[in-house]
């Protein structure tokens, strides 16, 4: 603040040296010291490019909305046993793996909370762009995302409770009830209108599908760019945080795939409850460290969420990868979400759990 306004002193200086007259948005002047007020142009600039984003992932989420059966969707919240899995993987595994990492890397303790707000935090909807691309199942992503989102009202407080007592104060912690109501409209409503026009229109709800598909992975992208130009914390942090910010989303795809698939679950199931599991709301995590600490405690730790998200979009861009690799080499006709689907109706008679079939053959 204090070199800010010395170098608005300075500016102002130089044009009251060569003009005879302070400038006109000046608010004090004293003969060739003028005070200008504050440039709020890097401001404005995320606000607007903040509402321009939020609208187009309102678009995206629509078109992904466009590749959502309501009958099916209906069918996990009836039988809700994939989400059982994923509400496991989201506030059991994610927040007990943030609470490991901070003790195994021994990170100061406002350090430390700010890995456990991200690992408290809800999935993100970067994660249904990319179960997209990898063959997931759509009903499944999208009705984890949700819930999670949702159950989050409860959950983020009561997690933060368990494992951040050692660290500080539990209630020092703000959680925007806000930000995440909005996240579950902005959301919920879109996704609502693309089930609509599946509906109604299952032709064109396949074109907008893969408009939006395309266009949501060049917004994944884009959000991690202005992210990294408009972030305002220091990227001068600890070693420690950038390690922790790469393995841990790496271990939230791991073990979410290994917890779904000892679940029983089908292997694009499976490839959807390890993206649920890693890609979080870094959004989320970002603005709940901006309304706890103080500036001097910011610095320590507030990059660490644009951290988490460079990364676990770089992980979840090699598991694309990897997976387009595997259809193209090892599966010469059918994708494996069909032969998943031939098995599961050649086994019509077989025991289910909540719609999934509990054993299945690899």
């Amino acid at each position: 603040m204090q070199t800010n306004y010395l170098s608005q002193q300075f500016k102002a200086g130089f044009l009251a040296e060569n003009s005879t007259a302070c400038p006109a948005n000046a608010t004090v002047c004293d003969g060739t010291s003028c005070v200008l007020p504050e440039d709020t142009f890097n401001q404005t600039l995320s606000v607007v490019l903040s509402t321009v984003l939020t609208i187009m992932l309102a678009l995206v989420m629509f078109s992904m909305g466009c590749n959502v059966d309501l009958k099916n969707f209906l069918n996990h919240i009836k039988r809700p046993w994939g989400i059982i899995v994923g509400f496991l993987c989201q506030f059991g595994i994610m927040p007990l793996t943030a609470f490991l990492l901070s003790l195994a890397f021994n990170i100061l303790p406002i350090q430390a909370v700010v890995v456990l707000i991200m690992g408290c935090c809800p999935g993100g909807t970067a994660s249904n762009v990319i179960a997209y691309w990898v063959d997931g199942d759509m009903d499944l992503s999208i009705s984890m995302t949700t819930c999670s989102t949702l159950l989050a009202m409860g959950m983020m407080p009561l997690c933060l409770l368990i494992y951040t007592k050692m660290w500080t104060e539990s209630n020092a912690i703000v959680l925007p009830y806000d930000s995440i109501g909005i996240s579950l409209v902005a959301l919920v409503v879109p996704v609502s209108f693309g089930m609509f026009v599946n509906h109604k229109w299952p032709s064109k709800a396949k074109i907008i599908l893969k408009v939006g598909s395309i266009v949501g992975a060049v917004l994944i992208v884009l959000i991690a760019v202005v992210g990294g130009i408009l972030y305002r914390g220091s990227w001068i942090i600890s070693p420690k945080l950038w390690i922790i910010g790469t393995i841990f989303p790496a271990a939230g795809y791991t073990l979410g795939f290994i917890l779904a698939r000892i679940a029983g679950l089908s292997w694009h199931r499976c490839r959807t409850v390890s993206l649920e599991t890693g890609m979080q709301n870094s959004q989320l995590c970002s603005t709940i460290v901006q309304l706890s600490f103080t500036p001097e405690q910011l610095e320590l730790m507030f990059t660490f969420p644009l951290i988490y998200s460079i990364f676990q979009l770089l992980f979840a861009l090699i598991i694309l990868a990897g997976y387009r690799l595997y259809r193209r080499y090892h599966v010469k006709t059918k994708t494996d979400v069909e032969k998943t689907a031939q098995k599961e109706d050649s086994k019509s008679n077989a025991k289910t759990n909540g719609g999934f079939v509990s054993d299945e053959t690899k």
